[in-house]
């Protein structure tokens, strides 16, 4: 990661766009300190994150979520959906107001957040193995919106799914950043969805951010050569 340097509106999604190895996900886990960086600093609501305490952080978590790029890794088989989806709410039950949830309020939400993601209350009691890579991500979607977070960043959400499915959890990204009032970072190596996605792109290559600007400008008049030689691999459909 060399000299990055970038911002995110409130409310907008920043598409993160290149090649696989470029750094994309390394980038995403310094914004939510999961990686420390070794020189220069993260902001987020005004606050410097890489100054703050370890309680501090925690507290600032809330606000940050993600969502993993392997639909069968990142959930804990040994759980129930309701313990997938309730756990970032016992992890956090130190924080005044979540510590109040009642085991029966928090499997509440978990159904909540269930149908917000398109499954119903049936699955609360089965475990990840007997879901879909689809229904999964939908899972794992719905966790990361345990703790009412302002900012998320997807990792690839839908790198490992069939293209129809993976059609469908943008679809539902979308409706979610609606209702939720969400802003993302979202990270892709595929730029038609990036494009279908993004208000922004940022476009990366070996580590650095060699071009960012609106889709529509970056799309129709890329500036840098890595940017229009990812816009020449992109298939295009016509009737």
């Amino acid at each position: 990661m060399d000299r990055v340097s970038l911002s995110i509106a409130e409310g907008e999604t920043l598409g993160l766009v290149g090649e696989s190895g470029c750094g994309k996900s390394t980038l995403g886990r310094l914004l939510l300190r999961l990686i420390e960086p070794t020189s220069g600093t993260v902001r987020f609501a005004g606050r410097d994150l890489t100054a703050l305490d370890a309680r501090e952080l925690r507290r600032a978590r809330r606000d940050m979520q993600i969502i993993f790029q392997d639909p069968f890794g990142s959930l804990d088989p040994r759980f129930t959906v309701a313990q997938v989806i309730a756990e970032p709410l016992v992890i956090h039950a130190g924080d005044p107001d979540i510590g109040k949830l009642t085991k029966v309020q928090r499997r509440r939400r978990a159904g909540e957040l269930l149908r917000a993601v398109g499954l119903d209350d049936s699955a609360l009691g089965r475990y990840p193995h007997e879901f879909s890579g689809g229904q999964r991500q939908r899972i794992g979607i719905a966790r990361a919106l345990a703790l009412r977070p302002r900012f998320i960043v997807g990792d690839e959400p839908v790198s490992a799914l069939d293209v129809s499915v993976g059609a469908q959890i943008v679809n539902l990204l979308l409706r979610l950043q609606r209702e939720f009032r969400l802003t993302y970072l979202f990270i892709s190596h595929s730029m038609p969805v990036v494009r279908y996605l993004a208000t922004r792109i940022a476009v990366m290559n070996a580590g650095r951010i060699v071009e960012i600007a609106g889709t529509d400008e970056i799309t129709a008049r890329p500036q840098h050569p890595y940017t229009r030689t990812l816009l020449a691999a992109t298939p295009e459909v016509r009737a």
